[in-house]
């Protein structure tokens, strides 16, 4: 599986080293389409409508509980191709109310990887 490289920075697109647009192969190229899977609100990417959080429905500014943010994370990270199982751990939550936590990914290859939130 290959996909566009991000740069970690910016999130936009990268260059290789001939000044090509970079790409990214596995397992990091599943773990950043799942990190990009994550941070979309659903219905947002106009080439897959399904993928995404439901972010204005059901998280921002309503009161849900850790469980079910929990299972929304994981159900979207195993909805990517080339992931066989996600677990979502948060960790924190700041005083701004930014919440932290990983995704601990295992591939279909049996490769395990982790993704920030």
């Amino acid at each position: 599986m290959q996909t566009l490289l991000l740069d970690c920075a910016t999130w936009d697109l990268a260059v290789d080293a001939a000044g090509n647009i970079a790409v990214a192969s596995a397992p990091y190229a599943v773990a950043q389409n799942v990190a990009c899977a994550v941070r979309v609100f659903l219905g947002e990417c106009w080439y897959n409508t399904a993928l995404g959080l439901p972010y204005l429905t059901n998280i921002l500014g309503r009161a849900q509980s850790v469980a079910l943010f929990r299972a929304d994370v994981e159900q979207t990270a195993q909805s990517v191709d080339g992931v066989a199982r996600a677990t979502c751990v948060l960790t924190a939550i700041s005083p701004q109310r930014r919440l932290s936590g990983v995704i601990e990914l295992t591939l279909e290859d049996g490769s395990q990887t982790v993704v920030s939130l």
